[in-house]
């Protein structure tokens, strides 16, 4: 008996016009629906996505918890139980298709779902369906390009610290800060101290109906935010060198001789 595929359905970071004709074809397959939630019986982001798509959930969709933790122990405790729930499924020769916010190649529980799926049976055959970043969205709503001709941009989670963000800074165009709740009066204050307030814009909730986006970030502080909350900044002050056939040279810092632009 063939075995059934294990599908990750990127549905984009909120507005249902966001979801591909691939993902869309993948909900309507008869594929077994499983979405995650961060305690039982929680709400789904994920699936809210889907029932604003129009679509009604299926009388046999599977809820899987994932708990909002970085204890590795507990987290692996939920792969794995929800390995073991769809993998029975799998090998009986239908396909699973989880529901995934925004694109599933991107900080997604899908990477670590599929992973403990294929320790069970590494003849599952898993397939993932792009999807539209909450970054990308974020970029289109408010205007502000990503990047431009050959400037550079950063992804990162502001939780990798505010002293990384500081060695990235001088190298990239655009840094992209995700869940930036944990962090937020810490980096309006960096943000102030670097002259980038004017360049940032806040967004939460990206393409859902809650979505707000705020440009005068500094009022933000001391206010609570969304967990699925990010901030664009633009660098406009950052040194680049001159460009010689096609190729940007290094920027002229002490030590280096290269000229600047």
């Amino acid at each position: 008996m063939e075995k059934g595929r294990l599908l990750a359905a990127s549905l984009g970071p909120g507005d249902p016009g966001l979801i591909t004709r691939r993902a869309w074809d993948a909900l309507h397959s008869g594929a077994l629906w499983c979405y995650p939630v961060r305690r039982q019986g929680g709400a789904s982001h994920a699936l809210g996505i889907a029932k604003r798509a129009g679509l009604s959930t299926p009388g046999d969709a599977v809820e899987l918890v994932f708990p909002m933790t970085h204890d590795a122990k507990v987290l692996a405790r939920a792969w794995s139980r929800a390995a073991e729930r769809l993998v029975p499924v799998l090998q009986e020769g239908r396909d699973v298709v989880f529901l995934v916010e925004g694109d599933a190649s991107t900080f997604s529980t899908f990477t670590y779902l599929a992973r403990f799926v294929k320790q069970r049976d590494a003849a599952i055959a898993t397939e993932v369906i792009a999807g539209v970043p909450s970054f990308n969205a974020a970029a289109a709503h408010t205007g502000m390009p990503l990047a431009e001709t050959d400037d550079t941009l950063a992804v990162v989670p502001a939780g990798y610290g505010l002293h990384e963000l500081d060695t990235l800074l001088p190298h990239f165009d655009t840094l992209v800060l995700l869940k930036v709740k944990p962090l937020l009066d810490d980096l309006v204050e960096w943000l102030r101290a670097r002259s980038l307030l004017a360049s940032t814009v806040f967004v939460e909730k990206a393409g859902s109906p809650e979505e707000r986006t705020v440009r005068d970030v500094a009022s933000l502080k001391g206010s609570k935010v969304n967990y699925l909350s990010l901030m664009l900044v633009r660098n406009p002050n950052r040194l680049r060198g001159v460009m010689i056939r096609g190729c940007r040279q290094q920027p002229l810092t002490p030590g280096n001789g290269s000229q600047t632009k």
